[in-house]
């Protein structure tokens, strides 16, 4: 079992306040009906959720997202303030398999609506791209107790990968990253809060429109930009890329697996160095949110540079873009300098 290192007492000290903050603004529009009271009170497990919720929701929803910019999402533990704001929320959105301590409390809340992206598009197994990957993260082998999980997921999720995390944990959850996928959760959410609210269903139904045409045109921008490349790999600290890759023709390869900021074997380096120089690779990619202390040491090592993919787990001053769409077209820039894009 993969130990997690412990996230810094600021960021629970942050965590903390955002749970009061959440906590307060429920009881006082519960009690009140004034604020955010005539709106769907939305929590969101992370920014890839927040930004579906808030850009479908619109000025019918008031977000609050479980996890503080710059908290790695992987890490959450979340206070009991949290936990109890998740029950008092009108609609819950999430993705399972990525915090444990968020699906756990979900699944103990009672909250009628809540809605697993995993189950509004079909996962994927990329396990097998990284060697001696880890999913420490998606250690809960009781997942299957969701009664809403759609069958598709599950067929998707219980193909597994060698590791012993229980019949789901070989499914790769960074389905965000790439547009085709989102655009189908961006469709499911817009669905979903049509149902929850229905007296605002035409708004939901016409931002969810807009912003998957937004999703369709990125995806374009990535399909044209990645075309024609002197490479097809590319490396990085972070396996989230798999869907991404799958998607353009590319080739991921891990330096550590899921964990940022696990430490690669000797092996996987020189495995990695063979790599690159028979694929031509220019670039280790490192991430916003972890330590590029790794992405270095391998670059020096192979003689290769150093940039940034960004997981889009987080939004931070550090993000190359204010929103999502911002930092995948940054994502795009990246990648076409690194794969030598014509």
């Amino acid at each position: 079992m993969n130990v997690r290192r412990l996230i810094p007492t600021t960021a629970v000290a942050g965590a903390v306040v955002l749970g009061l903050t959440a906590l307060s603004a429920c009881s006082t529009s519960d009690a009140a009906d004034g604020g955010n009271g005539d709106k769907l009170k939305v929590t969101a497990s992370f920014y890839p959720m927040q930004f579906l919720a808030e850009r479908i929701g619109g000025e019918h929803v008031a977000v609050t997202s479980l996890t503080k910019p710059g908290v790695e999402p992987h890490d959450l533990e979340l206070t009991p303030r949290q936990i109890g704001s998740i029950s008092e929320s009108d609609y819950v959105l999430y993705l399972k398999g990525i915090q444990p301590a968020v699906d756990d409390a979900i699944k103990q809340s009672g909250v009628k609506n809540t809605v697993d992206a995993a189950t509004l598009t079909t996962l994927e197994n990329h396990g097998a791209e990284v060697s001696g990957h880890d999913h420490g993260h998606e250690e809960e082998a009781h997942e299957g107790e969701h009664g809403h999980e759609g069958e598709e997921a599950h067929e998707e999720h219980s193909e597994g990968d060698g590791h012993n995390h229980g019949e789901e944990g070989g499914a790769d959850p960074h389905i965000w990253l790439d547009p085709v996928k989102y655009a189908e959760v961006a469709k499911g959410v817009g669905k979903s809060l049509e149902k929850a609210d229905p007296d605002h269903a035409a708004d939901y139904k016409k931002n969810t429109e807009a912003l998957v045409g937004e999703l369709n045109k990125l995806n374009t921008a990535y399909e044209t930009g990645l075309k024609n490349t002197a490479t097809k790999t590319f490396i990085t600290t972070h396996s989230a890329f798999g869907y991404l890759a799958e998607r353009y023709g590319l080739t991921q390869q891990g330096i550590a697996g899921i964990d940022p900021e696990a430490e690669p074997t000797p092996a996987r380096i020189q495995e990695l160095h063979t790599v690159a120089e028979k694929e031509k690779a220019t670039t280790v990619f490192f991430e916003t949110l972890a330590s590029d202390k790794t992405a270095k040491t391998l670059a020096k090592d192979t003689g290769l540079k150093t940039g940034v993919l960004d997981p889009l787990e987080g939004i931070t001053k550090k993000s190359q873009g204010a929103d999502y769409i911002e930092v995948m077209e940054s994502n795009l820039a990246a990648l076409q300098k690194a794969l030598g894009a014509k």
